[in-house]
């Protein structure tokens, strides 16, 4: 049962690339001051991940780190906050058990290549499980995300500055929140991970929210984090996690946390007809983009 525990927990803090079962307990109340419900979502998700992993005979050790939660995690609060009518929970924790089968697959796959496999099996299993909701009249998507004819967009720039909103509203979106002490409590458990992941997490919320001002982004989601949280992410996985032999890794994150912003339009824009979040897929492309590239050019 103690092994559960911790794996659940590091599960969670997986999902901010930190294996710190204290960590992810102080996400999971991070989560649970914003919404009981999708903390419940988000604990029992990391434990159904982490049992399949378990009884499918994965790698213990990957198990114990919580490399089977987190896709889990992000699976089953997605699901929960996309989909509509009361069968939306069961769906979503039937979701974070496919999740951790897909992300068996995709570290299969990955294995050869030396990239890891980030949250790349949640995004897909997320946009396809929310896409059959037009054929299949089970699922009912969330009147919140309603397709929108690109002819007919137009881009206001116009609103409100709220520089400390952005600052933690970034970190916060990673799990879908926009709460403030919520956010708060998400540095604090970065911070308690590992200090210099707290300050990394900071300069690349901060690259993302002059990147995303200057270029003349949205206000609005702008100062909700909407261009942050693919920030840190990629600012902790380029800069730290699999920095590897880099010579410069602060640079390269910098530089990718703000490659993450003209990268998480193009997908918005991309997925506008469709009427789906782009989740963390900036996220991805830019972390695959620049830990491949450092399989040519190691000091990069």
């Amino acid at each position: 049962m103690k092994w559960l525990l911790a794996s659940t927990f590091k599960g969670i803090s997986q999902v901010i690339l930190i294996e710190n079962a204290i960590s992810g307990f102080i996400i999971l109340a991070a989560i649970t001051i914003a919404s009981v419900s999708l903390g419940a979502v988000t604990l029992l998700s990391a434990v159904i991940g982490t049992l399949i992993g378990k009884i499918g005979g994965a790698d213990g050790e990957s198990v114990n780190h919580g490399l089977y939660g987190y896709n889990s995690v992000l699976t089953g609060m997605a699901l929960s906050l996309f989909l509509s009518g009361d069968d939306r929970f069961f769906i979503a924790l039937v979701g974070a058990a496919i999740a951790s089968v897909f992300t068996a697959t995709m570290i299969h796959f990955m294995r050869r290549t030396g990239i890891p496999v980030l949250t790349f099996p949640f995004i897909v299993l997320t946009w396809f499980l929310l896409l059959t909701t037009y054929r299949l009249v089970s699922f009912k998507i969330s009147p919140n995300l309603t397709p929108q004819s690109l002819s007919n967009w137009t881009l206001n720039i116009k609103g409100e500055t709220d520089w400390l909103d952005g600052a933690v509203n970034g970190i916060g979106q990673i799990f879908f929140l926009d709460n403030n002490l919520s956010g708060v409590l998400l540095f604090i458990a970065v911070f308690w991970a590992g200090w210099r992941l707290g300050v990394y997490a900071i300069i690349g919320n901060a690259a993302a929210l002059l990147t995303s001002y200057c270029l003349g982004a949205e206000h609005h989601l702008i100062f909700m984090g909407l261009y942050g949280y693919n920030a840190i992410l990629t600012m902790i996985a380029v800069a730290i996690v699999f920095k590897e032999n880099a010579k410069y890794p602060l640079i390269t994150g910098i530089i990718a946390a703000c490659l993450t912003v003209p990268i998480a339009g193009s997908v918005v824009t991309w997925l506008l007809p469709y009427g789906l979040p782009a989740l963390t897929m900036p996220f991805v492309l830019c972390t695959w983009l620049f830990l491949a590239a450092r399989k040519v050019m190691p000091r990069f």
